[in-house]
């Protein structure tokens, strides 16, 4: 019986289809030149330099002092700490809205943060949106869509979109973004947007750094109330329900009446301020007027009463410290004595043959000799 590869071998001759040519060589996929290629470095400005352009609104310069700020370079945090300095008695004159915004996976952050900053640039503010992108525990990497997910909003000339990576501090929180919301503000933006990387601790943080708390939640995922801490409910000044569109009015406003009522629970606020919950549409862009107009009524009532300066003022003090605490943790692990020594306390623990907190408490009493 003749072999299917001889079949094959007989009728594929030149002027038989079956003969297979050679294709054509591929370029490789990274560019074999690019190591020669000469790096473009982004030149450093003086502090003077960086305010000019902060002050007159320049995006480009406001941009390279945020990164500024952001930096690990000991050189880079000398001229940041002075342009927060300079940028924090600018923005103290301004009159600014801080607003954090948080959510469930899913409920669509991005979706509505596009449609709610064009809604509020279309009021004339200029807004600034402080996107955190979580960091990956492994990598330490992050993707940073914030901006592709916002494509109408990053055309906008009364916007500026600056995502951060959480970089794994202060509960997914920017270790940098209260510094760069003070940057935002003396730019001249008066509308802020804080957006957390989800429902979890760092909500504690931004919610230590805004003026107003808004939750957005979704309709029609299970038990209403479920799946969402009570106390960042507590936080909360405004809920919104998203994606009441369609079929899904109905559901949100169940949804709604299930959280107002639940909101009405809690203690009264400090600031007099009594929550509550609206539905949203960022399709239809149904329900951003309520927002806005809930965000305004909660702003001349805090600013009347006086808990608006109250606020800020105990947030500076609290900021105070969690620049205390992050100083003193970058100074013991700069220590020249802690870089020698961790190493192998690190491999003692790991063998079994020092205890995890014997460790620390003998590497913090060497660090203090």
């Amino acid at each position: 019986m003749e072999k299917q590869g001889d079949f094959f071998d007989d009728y594929a001759n030149d002027d038989s289809a079956l003969k297979v040519n050679d294709g054509i060589k591929q370029p490789p996929a990274i560019n074999p030149y690019l190591k020669d290629m000469p790096r473009r470095r982004t030149r450093t400005l003086s502090v003077d330099q960086y305010m000019d352009g902060i002050l007159a609104g320049n995006t480009t310069v406001l941009s390279q002092a945020i990164t500024m700020v952001e930096s690990l370079s000991p050189d880079h945090r000398k001229i940041a700490d002075e342009i927060i300095s300079r940028c924090q008695k600018a923005s103290s004159r301004r009159d600014s809205m801080r607003i954090g915004i948080t959510g469930v996976p899913g409920v669509g952050k991005s979706t509505f943060i596009e449609a709610f900053g064009s809604h509020i640039t279309g009021k004339g503010h200029k807004l600034a949106v402080l996107a955190i992108d979580p960091s990956s525990e492994r990598t330490k990497g992050s993707i940073l869509g914030d901006k592709t997910r916002m494509e109408t909003l990053t055309r906008d000339p009364k916007a500026f979109i600056r995502p951060s990576p959480s970089a794994g501090s202060l509960g997914g929180v920017a270790r940098r973004t209260r510094e760069t919301i003070l940057l935002c503000e003396a730019a001249g933006y008066d509308v802020i947007f804080i957006e957390t990387v989800g429902v979890g601790q760092s909500e504690t943080a931004v919610h230590s750094m805004s003026d107003f708390f808004l939750l957005l939640m979704l309709s029609g995922a299970g038990d209403e109330l479920q799946g969402i801490k009570r106390g960042i409910m507590e936080m909360s000044d405004l809920i919104a329900i998203t994606k009441a569109d369609g079929n899904n009015i109905e559901k949100a406003k169940v949804a709604r009446g299930l959280y107002a009522s639940a909101l009405h629970l809690f203690p009264p606020t400090e600031s007099g301020w009594v929550p509550t919950a609206v539905t949203s549409s960022a399709v239809t862009k149904e329900g951003l007027d309520d927002i806005m107009a809930k965000i305004e009524e909660y702003f001349a009532l805090v600013r009347g009463n006086g808990f608006y300066l109250k606020r800020r003022r105990e947030q500076a003090r609290y900021w105070m410290y969690e620049s205390i605490n992050d100083s003193l943790k970058n100074m013991f692990y700069e220590s020249e004595t802690i870089e020698r020594l961790l190493p192998d306390y690190e491999q003692a623990v790991l063998e079994g043959k020092l205890d995890s907190f014997a460790a620390a408490e003998e590497l913090i009493d060497k660090y203090n000799r």
